[in-house]
Formats: C-alpha cells, structure tokens, sequence
C-alpha cells in the first residue's frame, strides 16, 4: 500500500486542507477491510475504477462522491488493486462550496453527480496523471468556492476554536453569542452540534497523540485531553473506533488518517 500527500494551492487552503492519494497494486487476491473514523471534516473522493470499495453489506461507494460529518465509524472492505485520490476539506468547506447546510449530508456518501451538473467524473477519467486530475478537482472547488457570496467568518472562526480545544462556554463569551446561536452556527457550517464537534477533536486530539507517542501513559494522556477518568477516555474511543487505544496502535496499518487497514 503506498500514500501521497499534497498540499492545495494557496488560494484553495481556505477550502481544502490536503490531498492524497491512496493505492495498492501487490496483492489482488486477499480482501482487505478498511474503517472510516470520525475527524470532524468532510471529504471528496474519486476512486480510479468503479466497484471498488463494498460496505458490509455489498454496496459499493460511487466512483466519485462527497461524504458528510459522521459520529460513527464505518466499516468497508476492497478485494483487488485501487487507486483513490481524496480531497480533505475543511470543516465548515461542504457551506462555503455549495451552499448547502453541512447538516443535509451527514453519515451519507453522495455522488458528486446528484449535487452539480458537471462532468467531473468523465474529465478525470479521460486524463491520466494524478497532476492532472488535482488539477480538476482543484478547478472545480474554486469555480464553486468563488460563487458564493455570504460572509462565512463567524462559522469558520467558531470552528477553529473548536478545533483548537476552547471551551463552548468560552467560545460563546468571546463571541457574543448564545448557546443556541452557536448551535445554530456549527450545525449547519460543520454539520453536528457544537458539543460533538467538540468531543470529535478532543477524541482526535488524543488519537493524534498516541500516533506520535506524545505520551507516558494513558493515565496521563486522559486527564492531559481533559477526560474526567481512564474509563471514559475508552469508552469514547471505542465509540468512535470500535475498539480500546491498545488494540487500535497494535493492530492497525493507518497509511492515511482516519482510513486504517483493519485488521482486529
């Protein structure tokens, strides 16, 4: 399995925070599961071929779509070689892009066909090198981007904040807003409430941690994210991986975050 990463052009790092391109041409025979967890942002995905990665129940994914926000972790499976190139955006992006209410597209993986009248999927099959199909997508989002007119900084300011680990009681003084404005705000630019955003970043802030193995214990990685105890520093983590920190570092094979091969 190899992984690329490429950082957006500047004036798209508003919208998207990186691309990357996932592939694996070795072994064709042995079916391989992957799982989606929760990070809090969205994302375009294009995959190469159709018909390439199944959910448990056999449906594939479309060849190029959008998935929204989760709060669950999602099991697929892949039998054969793949190429998929994904764009991760920003969390408040699926709003400023489409101008769309980020909440219509949450726990749902939709064709990018449904939403604009492009051919996108046809001119990235009809070229050949990843350069070139960047290019389009890139094209594509900043076309979009660039249409929508509102002032989209509280969103994006709030969500930082989020992201950044600030308190919702603070974030709420610091911009003048009620509980239910902030509510208001962050669902429909990031797509959940302000409170599971808020846990999701904490979760990841944790699970990024642990990937660089910034720390002694999980004792102390627990009360450092700010969990009231070791159990429900767990028991979060199980909700959103389906299994304990243990498990998940021994286990895993995590060439693009939040996508592991899975193999518990």
């Amino acid at each position: 399995m190899y992984y690329q990463e490429f950082l957006p052009l500047r004036p798209l790092q508003h919208y998207i925070r990186y691309f990357w391109v996932l592939e694996d041409f070795a072994d064709h025979s042995r079916k391989k599961s992957f799982r989606i967890i929760p990070d809090g942002i969205p994302a375009l995905i294009f995959q190469e071929e159709p018909f390439l990665f199944c959910d448990h129940q056999g449906t594939a994914l479309p060849q190029l779509y959008i998935y929204g926000q989760s709060s669950r972790y999602t099991d697929y499976n892949i039998k054969g070689s793949y190429r998929v190139i994904g764009s991760y955006l920003q969390p408040t992006a699926l709003k400023t892009i489409f101008n769309i209410d980020a909440f219509e597209w949450n726990n749902q993986n939709i064709p990018l066909e449904d939403i604009v009248s492009e051919e996108i999927l046809e001119q990235l099959l009809n070229v050949t090198s990843i350069s070139e199909k960047l290019g389009i997508i890139s094209n594509f989002i900043l076309k979009h981007a660039e249409k929508i007119k509102t002032d989209h900084t509280k969103a994006e300011f709030a969500s930082g904040l989020i992201q950044e680990g600030k308190a919702l009681g603070d974030i709420q003084l610091a911009m003048n807003l009620s509980e239910r404005s902030l509510e208001r705000l962050i669902k429909q630019y990031v797509g959940m409430s302000p409170k599971m955003f808020s846990r999701v970043m904490r979760f990841q802030s944790g699970l990024n941690a642990m990937r660089k193995s910034e720390f002694k214990n999980f004792t102390t990685l627990t009360y450092d994210k700010g969990y009231s105890d070791q159990s429900h520093f767990i028991r979060e983590f199980k909700e959103f991986t389906g299994t304990n920190p243990k498990r998940f570092l021994r286990n895993v094979n995590e060439k693009l975050l939040n996508f592991p091969e899975w193999d518990i």
